[in-house]
Parts: C-alpha cells; structure tokens; sequence
C-alpha cells in the first residue's frame, strides 16, 4: 500500500517489526486524516473524480486486510484474536468475506441471514468473484491452509451529493481508529510469538528429560527383576518396583507434554485412589491422610489418566509442603448434575488471599525452594487438556487450603 512519497524498507520491519508496526500504522493514519479530507473537498465540484477515490479507499481497505492475515502468519501457523478480527469488520465499509478453502467464514461484515445460508453465501461470494479478483494468504509448508478474501463493491447511486462529501469528513476517523486497533492487533500477535517460543522450549525441555531417564528406568526394571530370584527381604523389593513404576509414570507424563492428550471416560474414584494409596505410605508419621472416593459409587468423567494423577500429586505435595511434618490432608470426591469435584484440603500455613491466583502463575512460589512451576503445569494440564478448571476455594493463613479440580461429568456405568 502506498500514501504519498512513504515507503517501507522490508529489511528494517524484519529488524523491528513490533516497533515498526506502530510506528506505521499511526503515519498511515495521519496521512489517511490529511488525503481523505482533502478528497472530501474536491468532492464538492467533482463527483466522478470521488467516487473513484472512494473505490481506491475500499482497494486500501482490502489490502489492509490482506496485511492484517499476513502479519498473523507466526512461524507458519495463524495467530490471531477473533475479537479484533470482527471488532475491525464492523468497521470495514467494504462487503468483505474471508473463507477457507471449504468456505468456511472466519470474518465477514454481511448479514447473519445470508452467512448462515449455504446457498446465499455461494451466491454471494460468486458475485463478489466476478466483481473483484480474490485476494489469497497461505499458511504453513508441508499442510497448507489458504484463506481467501472475498471482497465486493458499494452502490454508490445516490450518494453523489452534498451529504456524500460531508459524510467524508468523518472518515478518515473511522480509519485512524481501525490503524489502530490493527497496530494493538499486531503488537498482541508478537508477543504471543514470543511466549509459543518460551512453550516450545519448555516442550522441548520435557520430552529430553523423558529420553534421559528412559534409559536408567529400563536398567533398573532389570535389577528389580534379578533381586526378586535372590535371597533378600521381598517386601523391600516390592516397595522399589513400586517407586520404580512411579518413576517411569513421570517419564510418561513428561513425553507427554505438548503432545495431542488422548482422553478416555475414566473411574476417577480409582485413579485418584491409586494416586493417594501410593502418597500415603511415603508421608511423615505426623501427617494423616484421607480419601472418601474408594467407599462411594464410581463417578466418571473423560481424563487422560497419567496426567491427571500427576495434577493430584502436585496437589497433594503443595499441602504436605504447608504442613512443615504435621496436620491432615483430606482428597475429597463429589458431583453433582453437571461436574466433578476432586478438592485437596489441609490444614497448613494457608495462602494470603493475594496470592489464590498468582500461585498459578509460572515461577511463583512462596517456598524457599523450588521452581514455582507445578501448579502451573497443573492449571495447564487441567484447563488446555481436560478443558476444567482449579482455583483455590478456601484459604486462610494459619488454618489450611482447599484447592478444587472441576471436571465436565461423564455417564455411563463403571
């Protein structure tokens, strides 16, 4: 797109692309103010002329577009924020439609009747076709997705008049606010960029720990099964297979991180209780630990067991933690008609109200050690997986916490 004698070096917005983004955005803005009025000026005594630059204000209207999809092009995937995609819709005076290659809407300015119409929208975008050559913006290299930008033109019988020209003083307006909005637009993208770089290091990170430990595992599964045929207490033996079953559960769950999460309609009652049964013979003597969900009916909902049991033990290590070697810890199973309930309580130094969110934040901790990062894999594993939600429910300093797990229940019988 160009505005007077502007030109954009492609070397420097690769350099500073965040700055440079805003930077243009706001002298796009200035120049549209200052060009458009005076074009609302001539329109006054040359109406032919006008129209035409109106129709050019609609070609930049839809090219901005095209630069709106191309900037959320992140490392071949889209990264946008639907809300500022249809918040600049309704500001774009163009018929626009944007489609994938099944015709699939992702944004549109045209009515809900004739978007929610098959036959309509076909029509619709055939006579835009025919108006206008589509404009399309790809994604990705081995799957390529390609959204399409579907674009048709205004009646402008009748608005050739004094009103016309006076409508045209607000204009340039609309677009300050719309370059604007595309600038905060594309300031959000990158800095999602930079947090999906952060996430695939941390991805990165925990799938080479799963192949490190991998190895000793396997070697000690060995050692487990020769110290089984000699003359040793059995007992002790027993208790390491189980430790070491629980060591290559964690190399499970880290392999699993940032991969696709298989869920399954599990009974909770049981893969919690497998969690508390193997944490209760490895707590302090002064510390007890109960669970009401071995004695109640099954109650089911869709969990990828290995991570899930991982979100309970974090829970449970965070209370024992606040215990300092004394008090109670109570795993506590119940639903209603539409969820399910796993909450955690203790009765240790409690959290400070301030704190109930921020300790899902990643590296918070009020621990002297420690990274302050498994309640935020919890968080991460129960809302991105299991598409629940934890929080603190209680708190109070001195006295203990309840953090609660809530899941969608399932039906069915066990």
């Amino acid at each position: 797109m160009k505005l007077g004698n502007i030109h954009i070096s492609r070397n420097i917005f690769s350099l500073r692309r965040r700055a440079a983004v805003i930077i243009v955005g706001l002298a796009l803005a200035s120049l549209s103010v200052v060009y458009t009025w005076r074009v609302s000026v001539d329109m006054k005594h040359e109406d032919e002329m006008a129209i035409e630059q109106l129709k050019e204000d609609e070609r930049n209207a839809v090219e901005m577009w095209e630069d709106i999809l191309r900037s959320t092009n992140i490392g071949g995937q889209m990264v946008y924020n639907p809300e500022l995609l249809d918040k600049l819709a309704e500001h774009t005076n163009v018929p626009l439609i944007i489609a994938d290659e099944r015709l699939n809407v992702l944004v549109t300015n045209l009515p809900e009747d004739v978007v929610g119409d098959p036959v309509l929208l076909r029509e619709e975008i055939m006579r835009m076709s025919d108006k206008n050559k589509p404009i399309s913006v790809s994604y990705g290299m081995m799957r390529r997705t390609t959204f399409t930008i579907y674009f048709g033109t205004t009646d402008y019988e009748g608005l050739v008049s004094s009103a016309h020209g006076h409508a045209l003083v607000f204009f340039p307006y609309v677009q300050l606010i719309i370059i604007i909005i595309f600038a905060i637009f594309a300031y959000i993208a990158f800095s999602s960029s930079k947090q999906n770089e952060q996430n695939r290091v941390w991805v990165g990170l925990a799938k080479e720990t799963a192949h490190q430990l991998g190895t000793p595992t396997s070697s000690l599964l060995g050692w487990i099964e020769y110290l089984k045929e000699q003359p040793v207490d059995q007992m002790a033996v027993d208790e390491m297979s189980k430790d070491l079953a629980h060591l290559m559960k964690i190399v499970d769950r880290f392999s699993k991180i940032g991969s696709e999460t298989q869920l399954a309609m599990m009974n909770v009652n049981e893969v919690v209780g497998d969690t508390v049964l193997y944490f209760r013979r490895r707590i302090p003597r002064n510390v007890t630990l109960t669970y009401n969900g071995l004695a109640m009916a099954p109650v089911r909902a869709e969990i990828n067991a290995a991570l899930f049991e991982w979100v309970v033990e974090n829970l449970m290590k965070n209370s024992l933690d606040a215990l300092q070697g004394q008090g109670s810890i109570e795993v506590l199973l119940s639903e209603d008609e539409r969820n399910v309930y796993v909450d955690v309580s203790d009765t240790g130094k409690g959290i400070a109200k301030g704190n109930w969110t921020r300790i899902f934040e990643p590296g918070f901790t009020t621990k002297t050690r420690g990274w302050g990062l498994g309640l935020s894999l919890s968080r991460r594993i129960i809302e991105e997986y299991h598409r629940g939600k934890i929080a603190v429910v209680r708190s109070e300093l001195g006295r203990g916490t309840t953090i609660r797990v809530t899941l969608k229940r399932g039906g069915g019988d066990a």
